[in-house]
């Protein structure tokens, strides 16, 4: 149950550190869902580029830094400039169900063809393999195939058919990098996944609804609102263009699909580090489809 997190941030907010002491303390808690790896990507900005695209530097731009053990390992401080002028920034900590915690290659963020992208979850990745014609993968994960096919996605029905070919848990986060500014958000089968808005107007995203809460408590941030995705859910949140404008990150496109998930895949670890309440609350609006179907772990044991 690997723990995802991330941002896309308002241009609005008079202290961007506001929300980068948000994405730090989301990474920190999402070391309950997986210390074998951890990683960060900050995305349309970094040393050399200025700000916002369109607003005093140019588009483009991305750092991935990632490495073995929980996030509070991976993070520095020295990292908080470039994080302070990311429009948008992923986060991602692995527990292994496929391929070895001990290879780089397999720990995320992932940079796989334009995208750059995280995953929570276990799949069926020869079933996925079986069904698409794949170039050979550099790791041995079952998150790298799903990239590779997002990767050459041209809109929302081509992502939401990929999304219903998916067999087993998973929900994912995802950036085309010659577009830094818009994120691809998704929930397919069991596998949690929250978004939120707080008061600036940066939104957020995290596996854990729990961990809003907890970051409301420890920063200075306040949510507007917080809201777990039903299964099925597919969201693409970014900035329309208009000239003259600056423009707040907003929900740009929704569309929903069926999830279909493996008869093993129904496991409490799935709501790891949630509160009874938000458990059930959860659990009571689930409506993927379950299939008999070899293939992954079910998530029953770790690689080691």
């Amino acid at each position: 149950m690997c723990g995802l997190f991330g941002m896309v941030r308002s241009p609005f907010a008079d202290d961007p550190g506001r929300a980068s002491d948000v994405f730090v303390t989301l990474g920190m808690l999402a070391e309950e869902r997986g210390t074998d790896s951890a990683g960060l990507a900050l995305l349309g900005a970094w040393p050399g580029l200025g700000g916002w695209p369109g607003l005093g530097g140019p588009p483009g731009g991305c750092r991935v830094v990632k490495g073995r053990g929980p996030f509070s390992r991976i993070w520095r401080p020295a990292y908080v400039p470039e994080l302070d002028r990311s429009p948008v920034a992923l986060g991602h900590t692995r527990w292994a169900t496929q391929g070895s915690p001990l290879e780089p290659r397999n720990a995320s963020p992932m940079a796989v063809q334009d995208v750059v992208a995280t995953h929570n979850g276990d799949i069926d990745a020869a079933g996925l393999r079986a069904r698409f014609a794949l170039p050979p993968s550099s790791g041995t994960t079952d998150s790298e195939p799903i990239f590779q096919l997002l990767a050459g996605c041209a809109g929302p029905p081509d992502v939401t058919r990929v999304l219903e070919a998916v067999v087993g848990r998973v929900a994912l986060a995802w950036v085309h990098r010659d577009r830094p500014t818009e994120v691809h958000l998704a929930r397919g089968a069991l596998s949690p996944l929250t978004v939120a808005v707080d008061t600036d107007q940066n939104i957020y995203w995290a596996s854990n609804p729990r961990w809003f809460r907890d970051a409301e408590r420890h920063t200075r941030v306040e949510f507007a609102s917080v809201v777990m995705l039903r299964e099925g859910t597919y969201a693409k949140i970014g900035m329309e263009s208009r000239p003259g404008r600056r423009d707040r990150p907003e929900v740009l496109v929704t569309a929903n699909f069926l999830p279909t998930a493996r008869d093993t895949d129904m496991d409490p670890r799935v709501w790891t580090g949630f509160t009874a309440d938000d458990q059930e609350v959860d659990q009571a609006g689930l409506l993927h489809r379950a299939v008999q179907r070899a293939g992954g772990t079910g998530g029953l044991a770790t690689v080691a």
